[in-house]
């Protein structure tokens, strides 16, 4: 039978590049974009001399990419290799091999002899695993401006589900080099990750994610989830070449939530295992070490929506980004332990104000839900500014215009329970306007456009429309994406402003939970059947 696992895509609102070090703490929103695994046996049944097989056969299907691969795995040690591809100029993906190693190893090392014996069993029948990724994963705005369409949400809602995927255009820097996948910064790389590994240590009667609750993940759902969490990483990290922060895996398990990354030295195992050393020999390491991570739930308070646009100025590279953040700080540390300070206070500025509009939901939903429609619905000339860039950058622009926003979203609160909900939503607004402006000052400094001036200009008209709460750069920032959080139903003003500001406005919304088994959904139905309508050529 069949196993259907997925994981969700995730925005970093705050902690991009502090969330590297413990114990800076960043605000992950997992989404409505998933990843699909589907893990099957490739072989009906076991054949008679399988006793004396050494090897098994692995096959992985990318329907999108018009990509199948086989492989031959050793049951000794997990060695994959690749046998034949229906695309030879690259046929290999390090995350999902990764992913089948560890899952594997995991399984070996946690199964009794009995389960060991059923695990080595199904692995003899091979296995057929099938990955694909909902179309908000990437970018197909050429593909829509290359047709004449227009840049609206509504076209991007009529392209099939798991769209053929495109790639960026523009020459490679390396003769060698084929061009990259075309994506929108959502973590494909984690969510498939995790989805594949979920499938497999399901499908082996590792964990048991069929209990999970479809509203959240319960205490007792805790020890599968984590497992997953832990192989997820491990698998992540070695197919990536570095142990990152672990935030993108984390919301792909957990879901939504406030992240304070592992102490790195957890993975010294696995990365001596890429000089040569077996997996089985540091799998034990992996999963008895001590995982320091910290997560707390966390998700929009009511009537708040995330929105995400593409501007489509050209993508950017975290890991270099990331590079000039670290060359900066040693060679101006006064500087940067200040900036960071800033922007550390200014994050949990942001934090505590959403914890208290949640509170204040919690406490008087009448009041908080008069205040947020109102908030949304008013218009003011001076206030709300449609598809307008604004030209200046300067700080005291955005204190003019803020102190406008006050003065208006003010009058919408006749009682001090009102005048409560309105004060926090002034005060996360005023944190995200500090936010912005420490992350500006930290790519000057470091020579890196982390908020370059056409996506400021894009974010200044944006937090000055109507509904709009406040607006970011993801992430590291960079050129690929923005956000906006807006209050009640605004979505058509945005949209008809973002339309005007050549900015397509993505499908995607916050989702705040994790990973998930897909075979009760009728989802799943429409995934097995997609696959089943595309060909491998």
């Amino acid at each position: 039978m069949a196993v259907v696992a997925s994981a969700p895509g995730k925005v970093l609102m705050t902690g991009g590049y502090l969330i590297l070090e413990r114990p800076n703490a960043g605000l992950v929103l997992s989404t409505n974009a998933r990843f699909y695994a589907i893990v099957k046996p490739l072989h009906e049944e076991v054949a008679p001399d399988s006793w004396a097989w050494a090897w098994t056969d692995v096959k992985l299907t990318s329907p999108q990419l018009s990509r199948e691969t086989m492989y031959k795995m050793s049951l000794k040690d997990l060695i994959l290799q690749c046998v034949s591809s229906s695309d030879l100029s690259e046929s290999r993906n390090p995350f999902v091999e990764q992913a089948v190693q560890y899952s594997i190893a995991a399984a070996r090392a946690t199964l009794d002899k009995t389960n060991n014996d059923f695990l080595h069993k199904k692995l003899l029948l091979g296995l057929d695993i099938t990955i694909l990724g909902c179309n908000d994963f990437y970018s197909y705005r050429n593909y829509i401006e290359a047709r004449g369409l227009p840049l609206t949400p509504d076209v991007l809602a009529a392209l099939p589900p798991f769209t053929s995927i495109t790639f960026n255009s523009g020459e490679s820097n390396g003769e060698n080099c084929k061009p990259e996948v075309a994506k929108t910064g959502l973590g494909s790389s984690a969510a498939m990750t995790t989805s594949v590994v979920a499938a497999l240590l399901h499908y082996f009667g590792v964990v048991n994610l069929s209990s999970l609750d479809k509203d959240l993940h319960q205490e007792k759902d805790s020890a599968d989830l984590d497992l997953v969490h832990i192989i997820a990483q491990s698998a992540h990290c070695i197919a990536q070449g570095k142990v990152g922060s672990g935030f993108d895996v984390s919301s792909a398990v957990y879901g939504s939530q406030r992240y304070v990354r592992f102490s790195p030295d957890v993975l010294s195992s696995a990365q001596v295992a890429i000089e040569g050393l077996p997996i089985q020999e540091v799998i034990h390491d992996i999963l008895k070490g001590n995982w320091d991570h910290e997560r707390t739930k966390f998700s929009l308070p009511p009537l708040m929506t995330l929105l995400l646009g593409e501007p489509g100025a050209g993508g950017s590279s975290t890991p270099s980004m990331v590079g000039a953040v670290k060359k900066w700080q040693k060679s101006d540390p006064e500087k940067s332990l200040e900036t960071w300070r800033k922007l550390s206070e200014a994050n949990l500025a942001l934090e505590t104000q959403f914890k208290i509009l949640s509170k204040l939901a919690e406490e008087n939903w009448d009041a908080y839900k008069s205040v947020i429609i109102s908030c949304s619905m008013h218009r003011s000339e001076k206030f709300f500014v449609v598809a307008v860039a604004i030209e200046s950058c300067l700080e005291g622009s955005h204190i003019r215009k803020d102190v406008e926003a006050t003065k208006m979203w003010m009058e919408q609160a006749s009682r001090p329970d009102q005048e409560a909900v309105v004060n926090a939503l002034l005060g996360a607004r005023d944190a995200m306007l500090r936010i912005r402006s420490n992350m500006r000052q930290m790519g000057e400094a470091a020579g890196i456009p982390i908020e370059p001036p056409s996506q400021t200009q894009l974010l200044d008209a944006t937090m000055n429309m109507e509904g709009v709460l406040l607006a970011g750069v993801p992430g590291a920032g960079g050129f690929d994406a923005i956000f906006a959080v807006f209050l009640g139903n605004s979505t058509g003003n945005i949209t008809k402003a973002w339309t005007s500001l050549n900015v397509l406005q993505m499908l995607v919304r916050e989702d705040p939970h994790g990973v998930r088994l897909e075979s009760d959904d009728p989802q799943a139905q429409q995934i097995t059947s997609a696959i089943s309508s595309v060909s491998i050529e």
